[in-house]
């Protein structure tokens, strides 16, 4: 397609804006402030722009299907009441690990909620991917990560996609749609270095992968081989993550460490996330 304009959304002063996901419940965009410890809540009908202080670093939010949300937060998996800004623990499954937080995650068709943790000096391969399932059991699915990000799951829910940030990497894996189990971990995409380093993902409905690129200033858009299909450009250094959202899921909404948020209509929609089942 031809131009695409990106706007400016929210800019309320992150340092490391993260986590976009859309709440089809609250017709609302919610997103993180990692470092910061605080959510967001845009909602577009209205141009409401909610702020919610958080007890601790938050990385990933999903909605779940009781309502409210499920968080990976520095001290693990648990359940977040966002207006009371409180946690309800459900398991941690790094408490030996007190460099390590969870930085990433998102939901399996199955309601599961994956989520990746990462050394927080950026140093030592002590990250790893989890699986916590709807019956709040943990599985270790995935390690030797320094920097973990972006699960993201293709539209048929026969692949994950993963990436390892500062190895600039992005792994798929073969899911079996019927346990949600992994295997066949390959390269996808290994990023060149003016490219910067693959972060966040969603795919789009025509399975596509959108993937943005820390320290590249962009999103891309990847199809099913890991090739360039497009590239849109970010108005921010450090482009953290992407999600679809608005009421026919057709804008995309990309978030920047420092920069804010942003929105562009890229001509293709994405799908409603999927949510936790526990």
């Amino acid at each position: 397609m031809g131009f695409v304009q990106v706007t400016s959304v929210w800019n309320p002063g992150t340092t490391l804006g993260e986590g976009p996901v859309w709440s089809v419940a609250d017709g609302a965009l919610l997103w993180l402030d990692i470092k910061g410890r605080r959510a967001f809540r845009f909602t577009p009908a209205t141009g409401a722009r909610e702020v919610f202080d958080l007890p601790e670093e938050v990385g990933a939010v999903a909605p779940r299907r009781a309502g409210g949300l499920v968080a990976a937060a520095r001290s693990g998996f648990a359940f977040l009441d966002l207006e009371g800004g409180a946690l309800v623990p459900i398991a941690d499954p790094e408490d030996d690990l007190p460099g390590n937080r969870f930085n990433d995650g998102k939901c399996d068709p199955s309601g599961s909620f994956f989520a990746g943790t990462m050394d927080d000096a950026c140093e030592r391969p002590t990250g790893s991917l989890y699986r916590l399932a709807p019956d709040l059991t943990v599985e270790c699915v995935d390690t030797g990560y320094v920097v973990t990000n972006g699960p993201a799951f293709a539209p048929d829910g026969r692949t994950m996609v993963h990436t390892a940030s500062l190895a600039r990497t992005i792994f798929a894996f073969d899911r079996d749609p019927t346990d949600g189990a992994l295997s066949g971990r390959r390269v996808l995409r290994t990023l060149d270095s003016e490219e910067g380093l693959p972060d966040g993902m969603t795919y789009d409905a025509e399975g596509f992968l959108w993937c943005a690129h820390w320290a590249g200033g962009r999103v891309s858009r990847l199809a099913p081989d890991g090739s360039v299909e497009r590239v849109l450009h970010i108005a921010g250094r450090d482009v953290t993550s992407c999600a679809f959202g608005g009421e026919e899921l057709d804008l995309l909404y990309v978030t920047t460490a420092e920069d804010g948020l942003f929105a562009a209509e890229v001509g293709v929609g994405g799908l409603p996330p999927a949510e936790f089942g526990g």
